[in-house]
């Protein structure tokens, strides 16, 4: 899993609240279990139409949005069924953090695990980050995991809160297998004293 320590990109609005899973990628396209692929049917029924035609006011189809790496998005963000696809679909597009006034709990540890940097601030920060969100070419944040900031075109700054033990996995790319591979050599230490004390197993 990459690192995640700053980013600096174009932060794309989705003020619609209740942002279901779903909707992130809808279930037609959860046959595979390849994290690669998906990022071109995210938000699919939002960004085309029947015919498969880019819809022109959806926010990811505008010029200046296309490259987002950042969503602000609005409140209940990846509610819904606990599909692994969804934070899959975000990261193959190229959105490494979404800040939202409150998330899934599944989606939200789902992010993290995947590289993804979910940030919750208050309704008053958000109001502020989704001014900044909505100014198109000029819609620029940094977000500083080390810090824990977020820096707006304008220079103002929002802090924000993380677990410690998430921020931990993510500064160092670390997912579930990694952190366990961290203790490879207390695991083969202990295996090798068991195979020694039980030779018969």
């Amino acid at each position: 899993m990459d690192k995640f320590t700053k980013l600096t990109g174009t932060a794309a609005p989705m003020p619609l609240v209740n942002i279901d899973t779903d909707m992130i990628i809808p279930k037609v396209f959860l046959k595979t279990i390849k994290r690669s692929g998906l990022g071109v049917n995210l938000f699919d029924e939002m960004r085309y139409d029947r015919e498969g035609n880019e819809i022109e006011d959806f926010v990811l189809n505008k010029p200046q949005y296309r490259d987002a790496q950042i969503i602000v998005a609005g409140d209940n963000f990846g509610c819904g069924s606990s599909r692994e696809h969804a934070p899959w679909a975000l990261l193959d597009f190229g959105i490494r953090c979404v800040i939202s006034t409150s998330f899934a709990d599944i989606f939200y540890n789902n992010c993290f695990k995947n590289g993804i940097l979910p940030i919750v601030v208050s309704p008053e920060d958000h109001a502020k980050l989704m001014d900044d969100a909505e100014r198109g070419s000029n819609a620029t944040l940094t977000v500083d995991l080390e810090a824990q900031t977020i820096t707006g075109p304008d220079g103002g700054e929002v802090a924000f809160e993380v677990d410690a033990h998430k921020k931990h996995c993510l500064l160092n790319g670390l997912d579930d297998i990694g952190l366990t591979m961290e203790k490879a050599p207390s695991i083969d230490a202990f295996e090798a004293q068991h195979s020694a004390d039980r030779p018969w197993v």
